[in-house]
């Protein structure tokens, strides 16, 4: 394998697609877009704590945690697009002193994004022990709501790739708990349960985020029903928006793929799987990202683009064609 080092002449697109490929950087080979998502991501991870002196739920969170999802799945990432978050999960007593904004509300909803990454770290072996898992496991669980969800938007207000909604938040700190001890974190997460399982989900968003918690468990059917009618009547153009009548959006498409991947493999789901992928393929800009999903549509944000892509990334690694 060449040496980034030693290759002036190659772009820094070009360096990390040969080293995600393995290949020799002469083009011979089509990168395929997953290929090209994560040499996208493999060169923003790392940019914004160099850039920022600080770490972000949008590079540091949903980025890393794509990234370790395809070494899970066989991609090499290089190693220095991974060092620096690697050693930033690895102590969540610091998670609280990021140097950026220091709001309250943003500290919860990086908690459980930092933690979600850990879980995705250590799946794929990048974190080597599990003491960081039990901290964050801790943190995690303070921030439980009485009523068993995570609140981390206003109530009423619908989520986005960065601030993620109740539901989705509740879904990934629940996969927290889970890895870390679910019999310690018993209690907690049968209150957690219970909230999913009565949660409205008249939204599409909140029916693919409930629909990602719930899974294939069989005490859920009638839940799971109800998600799948809002998501059935929510397709539009082989893609989702946050609302039954929205238009198609990139994250909210990337929610309902990683809801649906958990599901049967029915040949009416496996239609909209299929559907939606080739809505995000369809979607996917030249240097491999996606156009940010922001709320209102339309807008220019830069977490936001990074943490759209993360979230069509994982789609697209969970619904292989």
């Amino acid at each position: 394998m060449l040496d980034p080092a030693e290759n002036h002449d190659m772009t820094p697109l070009a360096l990390l697609m040969t080293v995600i490929l393995g290949g020799t950087g002469d083009g011979s080979e089509k990168p395929t877009p997953e290929e090209r998502a994560l040499a996208y991501l493999a060169r923003e991870v790392p940019r914004w704590p160099a850039d920022n002196k600080c770490f972000s739920c949008h590079n540091n969170g949903d980025g890393m945690r794509a990234l370790c999802a395809a070494m899970r799945r066989g991609f090499h990432i290089p190693k220095r697009a991974l060092t620096e978050t690697t050693r930033w999960l690895g102590q969540p007593s610091q998670w609280d002193h990021n140097g950026g904004n220091d709001r309250q509300d943003d500290r919860k909803l990086a908690t459980i994004q930092f933690a979600a990454t850990v879980v995705a770290a250590l799946d794929a072996a990048v974190l080597k022990e599990r003491r960081p898992l039990l901290e964050a496991a801790e943190r995690v669980a303070r921030l439980q709501s009485k009523d068993g969800s995570w609140q981390v938007v206003a109530r009423g207000s619908l989520g986005s790739a960065t601030t993620l909604g109740d539901a989705l938040a509740t879904h990934l700190a629940r996969q927290t708990l889970r890895r870390a001890d679910a019999r310690k974190y018993a209690v907690a997460l049968k209150k957690a349960d219970a909230w999913v399982r009565k949660r409205d989900v008249e939204t599409v968003l909140d029916a693919a985020a409930v629909l990602l918690a719930i899974g294939k468990e069989s005490d859920s059917a009638a839940q799971r029903r109800r998600c799948l009618e809002v998501i059935r009547k929510g397709e539009s153009k082989g893609g989702w928006g946050p609302y039954v009548r929205s238009s198609p959006e990139v994250f909210d498409t990337a929610v309902v793929l990683l809801a649906l991947a958990g599901q049967e493999d029915t040949p009416r789901l496996r239609g909209m799987r299929q559907r939606g992928r080739r809505f995000l393929l369809t979607a996917q800009e030249k240097d491999g990202s996606w156009p940010e999903t922001t709320r209102p549509s339309g807008n220019i944000s830069y977490a936001q683009h990074v943490s759209t892509t993360a979230w069509a990334t994982l789609a697209l690694l969970a619904t292989p064609p």
